[in-house]
């Protein structure tokens, strides 16, 4: 599922070129240096805020034409505007939730020789083969 909210960015004109990210919807606050990292950071906080909840627990996306700069934490740290920011919460669960897990393989025992003798790392090539055949990135 993906979920967007309107962000508001105050850029601070400091010499790292700060961004101060507030999502109101969710009342949190992150920063980024760049206006790509700020996204990239409020789509963090986003999929964080969100993980451990069902989609039935999501707060509700704001109108992003009510929402002011004005409304900003961060309004007297410099110029404000408003974007909307999504996220992707199935790849982010994917991103965050990386543990791995043991599985049996069979291999007929020519091919496991084979593979030894070049070396090759079989969870690797079973993880990008399951990953192409389901159409994951």
């Amino acid at each position: 599922m993906v979920v967007a909210y309107p962000v508001l960015f105050t850029r601070t004109n400091d010499e790292k070129d700060t961004y101060l990210v507030y999502i109101p919807d969710i009342d949190g606050a992150t920063e980024g240096y760049g206006l790509s990292d700020a996204i990239k950071m409020a789509r963090d906080y986003i999929g964080g805020a969100l993980y451990h909840k069902n989609e039935e627990e999501y707060p509700c996306s704001g109108d992003i034409k009510k929402i002011k700069p004005s409304s900003s934490i961060f309004q007297n740290e410099g110029e404000t505007f408003t974007s909307i920011v999504d996220v992707d919460m199935e790849a982010y669960e994917r991103m965050i939730d990386n543990k791995t897990v043991r599985r049996n393989v069979s291999l007929p025992n020519w091919l496991n020789q084979e593979v030894e003798k070049k070396h090759i790392n079989v969870s690797r090539v079973l993880q990008e083969a399951l990953k192409e055949k389901l159409g994951i990135a």
